[in-house]
């Protein structure tokens, strides 16, 4: 399979590794990935200032654009003749759970493949503020086994498959489960502060303050030890889901 990966931590990102590199035991893999940090930059695309690639190495490149410019350059560059069967975009350091996928720029790497007619994949790692190490693997391994078993026939157009993975070792995932979209909890606080000039300036961005407990979210499905994977449909029609969401359950 000719799978392209990107993400929004960065060409560097120890997540973003591990995923290419075990894809890339079975498949052809690309990946075109950020210069440098673009979490929480939603779906952000570079317009009016050209956007630059960088080689660095014959099957990666970094991008001085956000993740969904990532997608599109790599696609009027590298797959202009061919798409890719899939694109997966990832792992993110830390969640992408509930209304996290409004701010994700992982997510909208993977929803702007599926606006171009691709089926993907976001896939997150979910931290905790003390865990000290970061179990890539799993993800990795999980989203590994899902291609190999023909996951991007049943991913239906206009739609993106979310993952987030708890940060246990493989042996200790509970299992998997198909999950709705749940809710995050962030506190309100804005810091504000002065600088050495005397001038005001905030530092944006609340605590984590826990989930609403909403049986058989992707939110609960984490919280409990299982991998969350949830089909968020972006056409905003009225779909009947039904059937695909039967094909994926019996794969995941």
């Amino acid at each position: 399979m000719k799978i392209l990966t990107v993400n929004d931590d960065g060409v560097h990102a120890e997540g973003n590794i591990f995923l290419r590199e075990k894809l890339a035991e079975k498949n052809e893999v690309l990946t075109v990935a950020p210069h440098q940090e673009r979490s929480s930059c939603g779906h952000a695309i570079t317009l009016g200032e050209p956007v630059r690639l960088n080689q660095l190495d014959d099957k990666t490149y970094s991008c001085t654009g956000y993740p969904a410019d990532c997608v599109l350059v790599a696609l009027g560059n590298f797959y202009a003749d061919q798409r890719p069967d899939l694109v997966v975009s990832g792992i993110n350091i830390g969640a992408n759970l509930g209304q996290d996928r409004f701010y994700s720029g992982t997510i909208a790497a993977a929803r702007e493949a599926s606006f171009r007619d691709i089926p993907s994949i976001a896939v997150s790692l979910v931290l905790n503020s003390n865990d000290h190490i970061k179990h890539f693997e799993t993800a990795a391994h999980y989203v590994s086994e899902l291609v190999a078993k023909g996951i991007h026939k049943y991913i239906p157009k206009m739609c993106v498959l979310n993952i987030n993975v708890p940060n246990v070792s493989v042996n200790h995932v509970k299992g998997s489960c198909l999950t709705t979209t749940g809710y995050q909890k962030y506190s309100e606080e804005i810091i504000k502060r002065t600088d050495g000039r005397g001038r005001t300036y905030f530092w944006v961005g609340g605590t984590y303050d826990g989930h609403e407990d909403i049986p058989g979210s992707d939110c609960n499905a984490v919280s409990d030890g299982y991998i969350a994977v949830t089909l968020q449909e972006l056409s905003g029609r009225d779909v009947d889901l039904t059937n695909v969401l039967e094909e994926i359950k019996a794969i995941i």
